[in-house]
């Protein structure tokens, strides 16, 4: 799939629950836009700078740079919530939160505005003739759950973990798998301490094998599911995808991340270019390759902790 950038117009905005904002992109913008069809599937959303309202891309055509002088359209990555090839519509529904460009723009959005919208790729990818999954995410994860329960063919069982503020925050989806629902109310999402980890633990215990886990969250929370998942239930790598959709306290972070010692950033830099490069291998069907990502990741999530990351 070829990368390329779009501009999509706002068609409507709804609140589906206090906290998710869901926005309906449609336009010229998006004649040439393709999906992977992956339910996971994620791609930069690019917002109007913040004081100006101005939209700047990166150019494609010129190996993705800016135009001289000028501030870059702030980016972050979303997941593609729902794909209508008929009507040319693109769907993404917004987590509610005080602060960030991405929030504050879809609390004000109206039809007619526009955003930049990347080229999509997927990550989930359950082995075939997989009869249960187990979907566990905090509210920044829900969209992707909605779709891949939505896309769960009849005959799948699942069970499904989500993290939301209180009951208000839950959401109805239909699917025509068998889909058990987990809500787990004021844990994680910044609001409380994280219960995704003791819930998998509860639901996936050793001798009894989960079948496929995907799971999406703030970064330390899944880190410790995946770790689990690993070594606790020593399943195969092609059996789960842990992936990290934020950072807690991100300031912080960063800061931490700036004082590191610059031979270990650079370690954990190059560390990530050859997860970046096994995954894609994974991708297209290396098996070797995607259990060398996830024995880089041991070893990078090891230093990170060690450096309080």
């Amino acid at each position: 799939m070829k990368d390329l950038l779009h501009r999509g117009t706002v068609l409507t905005t709804d609140y589906l629950t206090p906290g998710m904002i869901r926005i309906v992109f449609g336009g010229d913008g998006l004649g040439a836009f393709e999906t992977s069809g992956v339910g996971d599937e994620y791609l930069r959303l690019h917002f109007p700078v913040p004081g100006t309202g101005e939209l700047v891309l990166p150019r494609p055509e010129l190996d993705w740079s800016y135009p001289e002088g000028v501030e870059r359209s702030p980016a972050e990555r979303y997941t593609v919530r729902r794909y209508d090839p008929e009507r040319g519509e693109v769907t993404f529904d917004f987590v509610v939160h005080d602060g960030g460009a991405a929030s504050s723009w879809a609390k004000a959005a109206r039809p007619g505005d526009e955003l930049g919208i990347g080229s999509p790729r997927g990550l989930y990818d359950p082995p075939a003739g997989v009869e249960h999954q187990l979907l566990a995410a905090d509210a920044t994860g829900l969209p992707a759950v909605g779709r891949l329960v939505e896309q769960l063919p009849a005959g799948t069982r699942a069970t499904v973990i989500v993290e939301v503020a209180d009951a208000s925050h839950e959401q109805v989806i239909h699917s025509p798998a068998d889909v058990r629902y987990v809500w787990l109310h004021g844990a994680g999402n910044g609001i409380g301490p994280s219960r995704l980890e003791a819930a998998v633990r509860t639901l996936a215990r050793p001798g009894t094998p989960p079948g496929y886990v995907w799971v999406a969250g703030e970064s330390r929370a899944v880190r410790g599911i995946r770790r689990y998942l690993r070594h606790d239930l020593a399943l195969p790598a092609r059996m789960y995808k842990v992936v990290s959709y934020w950072q807690h306290a991100s300031k912080e972070w960063e800061d931490r991340w700036a004082a590191l010692d610059p031979t270990v950033r650079q370690r954990l830099d190059d560390a990530f270019d050859s997860m970046r490069d096994h995954a894609i291998r994974g991708a297209e069907g290396d098996e070797a390759s995607i259990e060398k990502s996830e024995e880089i990741l041991d070893s990078v999530e090891e230093t990170m902790e060690r450096a309080g990351l």
